[in-house]
């Protein structure tokens, strides 16, 4: 996919995310109120992700410190791969979801990130 191709908002989205250093995490909710959109909106742009592992979506998780999605994924459908994929990533990271895929609670204050600059 060419960079023309993608569309401005996810190009804002992608510039966003690169910001989110390695061993840390950050939101749909954060990412969207930095870009004043949805979240949805960012998970859509995120799916389309032609620059992963450079542009760095597997450090994004729901609101609720689920792992959530992941390649457009979201684990339904018996497509669990995907996630523990995605959770593979995080924890050579030092990033550690419990059995129910929710970020320790040990680690919340400490890796998520909101300071994102546009």
């Amino acid at each position: 996919m060419s960079k023309q191709s993608i569309s401005n908002f996810s190009q804002r989205v992608y510039h966003l995310c690169s910001q989110i250093p390695k061993g840390k995490l950050s939101t749909y909710k954060y990412l969207s109120q930095s870009l004043n959109s949805s979240p949805r909106a960012v998970g859509q742009a995120l799916a389309k992700n032609p620059f992963a592992p450079e542009i760095p979506c597997h450090r994004i998780i729901a609101s609720n410190f689920y792992l959530a999605g992941y390649k457009g994924e979201w684990g339904e459908n018996n497509n669990f791969n995907i996630i523990f994929t995605k959770k593979a990533l995080l924890f050579e990271e030092g990033i550690i979801f419990d059995n129910h895929g929710y970020l320790l609670k040990s680690l919340r204050e400490r890796v998520i990130f909101r300071d994102f600059h546009e």
